[in-house]
């Protein structure tokens, strides 16, 4: 049913042919909210249906697909089986781009899927001949480039773990991060491009392997190869010394919750939790996002701006096993004017763009306008998360990039290698709101009292397991920590950390972490909907919120950061207040408005909130290293604003 709100829906012969429309039939349901039901009921059938549905090829078959159903922590899935990740991001072949990879400075490169299994081959024999083993862990420091992706691949193809940073984290950030998982490789590149700067990368490789004194090899990718600055690290090898061309291709079998990933939570707490996940579970969940909730096959040129050091790449990366080419990019996503993605989507026939709410909002307020100059004629579909995108966000994407686009903004998290809420290529796009709730995942948003309500702000929970849970956190033998992050607000319901709300129709409304909700005069409220109406305003560049605790309650304090030239006078205060107040609820107005030239942001490019706020109230950031730009916490600092009424 249409409603008001309703921006995009798909012509009836295009949600005809979309993959989740056949699945959806297959099992004989008629509408999305029959099939969602039934896959939450009936979760052993569902990934049983699904798994036949996207070809799954289990080396060993499973003796049960679903064992001790009731318990969160305690159900496994697909018992006794055996398969390989890698085997089926590998499955298609012929000269038919498996990889493209696009640089800032103009590079092109290109793979063939059987070059692709060629590379892998030949860069798994090397680990091989290196000592690799099934169970070992191997790091990659390095670009999102072609040779990522292989060395991932031959990774998983041999049992080993994988797990890998951005080049922009600092050598403290990373050693953080690999010294908790005693690698015994390290894949690394002599630098990276960013913003028409070539950056040196091996003085900091060489601080990595003083602190991270597992590591045995070390495995060098030219990528800036401009032969100047510091020496290459002791002991490495070239990309190309390494491989052992002509090597077979060879999958080693693993068990399905054997680990395949370690991915890092965001460290701006403390010391990044390493949260571990399995093979069978990761592909599942990742076949069901792309080939279901997206409708990606090998029609499709996929992308999506994101680093080594965020789990979208372990996402992108997994496009491969649906046959889509996987179009990769390095550099700064504003390079050219904040043309360059453009240029590209456009140049190589892009159908599938993924990008984080930041960068969208961004975009409008630089006044680019990407369906000008540009023929996305080929785009379908563009992808957002990262954050909440705001109503006013999805008006641009359909004013600004392209109207026949299904726009799916997708939540979930590093925890889950996933997602909780997502798109529906049969269903309607509606202003400010997610899709839809991933098919198998049983999520509810429960209030204070542990009820699930619609229609109401609370805690975006899910109340039955799921397949693609962490195996558990590494160095975490008890998982007390496990335990303690997921399980701890509402005992045997995972608690995922976002404030949320469930619409009637069954779409999400993502508020804002619940770790840094406001809660003035004991009325919780969601960052998301303060940026929500800030951001409409054009003289602010971003903003940051917090609850300060000021005369025995919590007061809200609003810091902006100003588009050049502009002064935060009374008048543009007293427009925020309005903005807000009339859109919201006077709960939600500020008691303060400060301007600040930047804001603390995490690698991955979230806002840091809960660092504002523990600067406001002098209390330490722990672990600065995560952030990418921790000298704007100096702003923060003794603010004489802060001290008055």
């Amino acid at each position: 049913m249409s409603t008001a709100d309703d921006l995009w829906s798909p012509q009836p012969e295009r949600a005809r042919a979309a993959a989740m429309f056949r699945f959806m039939r297959a099992q004989s349901f008629e509408t999305y909210a029959e099939l969602y039901e039934w896959s939450v009921r009936h979760r052993d059938k569902f990934w049983l249906a699904l798994a036949e549905f996207c070809d799954v090829n289990f080396a060993s078959p499973a003796s049960q697909i679903l064992s001790e159903p009731g318990g969160m922590r305690t159900a496994r899935w697909f018992v006794d089986s055996r398969l390989s990740y890698a085997e089926h991001l590998l499955r298609h072949s012929g000269d038919r781009a498996a990889i493209v990879f696009r640089g800032e400075n103009g590079a092109r490169r290109e793979l063939s899927f059987d070059q692709l299994r060629h590379a892998v081959a030949d860069c798994a024999a090397g680990l091989r001949a290196a000592g690799i083993e099934k169970g070992d862990r191997v790091v990659g420091f390095l670009p999102n480039c072609p040779e990522t992706v292989v060395a991932m691949l031959a990774t998983s193809s041999v049992g080993a773990i994988w797990t890998s940073s951005s080049p922009d984290f600092g050598a403290s950030a990373v050693i953080d991060r690999f010294g908790q998982t005693a690698p015994k490789l390290l894949f690394c590149a002599d630098g990276y491009c960013y913003n028409g700067k070539q950056i040196d990368s091996r003085p900091v490789i060489t601080q990595i392997l003083a602190g991270v004194p597992s590591i045995e090899s070390t495995v060098l990718v030219d990528f800036i190869a401009n032969g100047a600055g510091a020496a290459s690290p002791t002991g490495s090898r070239r990309w190309d010394e390494f491989l052992v061309p002509g090597s077979p291709l060879e999958f080693e079998p693993m068990h399905f919750d054997d680990p395949l990933f370690i991915l890092y939570s965001s460290g701006t707490t403390g010391v990044p939790k390493c949260i571990v996940h399995g093979v069978g579970g990761t592909l599942l969940q990742h076949l069901k996002e792309h080939v279901l909730h997206t409708d990606v096959g090998p029609q499709d040129c996929f992308f999506y701006f994101t680093t080594c050091g965020w789990m979208m790449w372990n996402w992108l990366a997994s496009g491969l096993a649906s046959g889509a080419t996987l179009m990769l990019y390095d550099g700064s996503p504003f390079y050219n004017d904040g043309q360059i993605l453009w240029d590209i989507a456009e140049q190589e026939g892009l159908t599938i763009f993924g990008t984080s709410a930041k960068y969208i909002a961004a975009l409008e307020k630089a006044g680019l306008r990407p369906c000008e100059g540009h023929d996305l004629s080929k785009l379908r579909c563009v992808l957002s998360t990262g954050s909440p995108l705001a109503p006013a966000s999805f008006d641009y994407v359909y004013r600004d990039i392209a109207q026949d686009i299904q726009l799916s903004s997708i939540s979930g998290g590093t925890d889950l290698l996933g997602c909780f809420a997502l798109g529906n290529p049969m269903g309607p796009v509606r202003r400010g709101e997610l899709q839809c709730r991933g098919l198998g995942m049983a999520v509810e948003v429960y209030n204070e009292a542990g009820a699930p309500v619609v229609n109401e702000v609370g805690d975006l929970v899910c109340t039955q397991a799921f397949p693609s849970m962490p195996v558990g956190f590494w160095n975490d033998p008890d998982g007390e920590r496990y335990r303690h992050a997921y399980f701890d607000r509402f005992p045997g319901v995972w608690t995922h950390g976002d404030l949320a709300e469930l619409t009637a129709d069954g779409g999400m409304k993502i508020l804002g972490r619940s770790d840094a909700v406001l809660n003035p005069g004991g009325v919780r409220i969601g960052t998301a909907e303060i940026y929500r109406q800030v951001d409409t305003l054009p003289e602010i560049v971003e903003s940051v919120a917090i609850g300060q605790s000021w005369d025995n309650d919590v007061r809200i304090v609003l810091f902006v950061v100003l588009q050049a030239g502009v002064l935060l006078d009374e008048s543009l205060a007293n427009r925020i207040r309005s903005a807000i107040r009339e859109n919201t609820s006077h709960r939600h107005v500020p008691a303060k408005i400060i301007a600040v030239a930047d804001i603390p942001k995490t690698k991955t490019g979230k806002t840091a909130e809960i660092a504002v706020r523990n600067m406001v109230h002098g209390e330490p950031v722990r672990n600065r290293e995560a952030l990418a730009n921790p000298e704007s916490l100096g702003y923060f600092d003794g603010l004489r604003e802060l001290q008055s009424d």
